[in-house]
């Protein structure tokens, strides 16, 4: 195998959860590029089509599905219908995931379970479908998308701190579990992201100011600007592809630099 094609995804079919828009979005072009098979799910009819309208538009044939990732049966019935319809999973993408900006003590108990059922259990469900197939294959890729809130606290996220955190140690034990099997299981933990979601945080003010977190973030990140979805299709190819083989149960921060920054002097 020539070292280019080591990066290559030809031949593998990938599984992105809630890749209808955004960075799951990103990271499922890059791989359609990388030559994979694209497959992705969301929670409803009406996501799927507009994620598949994107995709067409992008010049990708993706198969997308109804799942409801928390839902351990619907799981499993997904997975057993794409590996009849589609193929047998290479690359799973654990990217579906929710954020309710609640300070704790206001947070009742059935919102902070919820975020966990999302963000962390979710996660455990599909890694859990797809697994034993991957161990008859011979070979699989999990990439967990984590969160620099997997290394940091931050006032009104408690529930996602805590399901992040708990992500990066399932990445970690994921890799202790199956790494004999020539399984690989990393994470992702992105930076700032510009996208939609975000960009009311993005405008500039009538004074023709920054917004007050545009200007915390932009002050915060050496690299002195917001992350793009496209900055994430690099690591997330490299994470999928042969080239990342004896990397196992890392978590690759892609960051804008962050994570080692201490910040400007006030």
């Amino acid at each position: 195998m020539s070292f280019e094609q080591k990066f290559s995804l030809k031949g593998k079919i990938a599984l992105v959860t809630g890749a209808s828009y955004g960075i799951g979005f990103a990271i499922a072009t890059a791989y359609a590029q990388s030559g994979a098979t694209i497959v992705f799910n969301d929670i409803n009819q009406e996501l799927v089509d507009k994620g598949m309208k994107a995709y067409k538009e992008a010049g990708i044939e993706a198969h997308g599905y109804v799942c409801d990732v928390t839902d351990e049966v619907a799981v499993n019935a997904f997975v057993a219908k794409v590996e009849k319809e589609v193929g047998v999973i290479d690359i799973l993408v654990n990217n579906a995931g929710i954020i309710r900006r609640i300070p704790m003590t206001e947070m009742s108990a059935a919102e902070f379970r919820k975020v966990i059922d999302v963000d962390l259990n979710a996660p455990f469900i599909v890694s859990k479908a797809v697994i034993p197939s991957m161990i008859k294959k011979g070979h699989g890729k999990i990439i967990n998308i984590c969160s620099m809130m997997s290394e940091l606290g931050r006032e009104t996220v408690s529930a996602y701190a805590a399901a992040k955190g708990g992500l990066k140690m399932l990445t970690k034990n994921i890799c202790s579990e199956y790494g004999k099997y020539n399984i690989q299981c990393n994470g992702i933990g992105p930076g700032y992201i510009a996208t939609p979601q975000t960009a009311p945080l993005r405008e500039r003010q009538p004074d023709g100011s920054r917004h007050p977190f545009d200007s915390f973030i932009v002050a915060k990140t050496p690299a002195e600007r917001w992350g793009t979805p496209e900055d994430l299709m690099g690591p997330a190819v490299f994470l999928a592809s042969d080239a990342s083989d004896f990397v196992n149960g890392h978590i690759l921060y892609v960051d804008g630099g962050i994570l080692a920054y201490i910040g400007k002097q006030p």
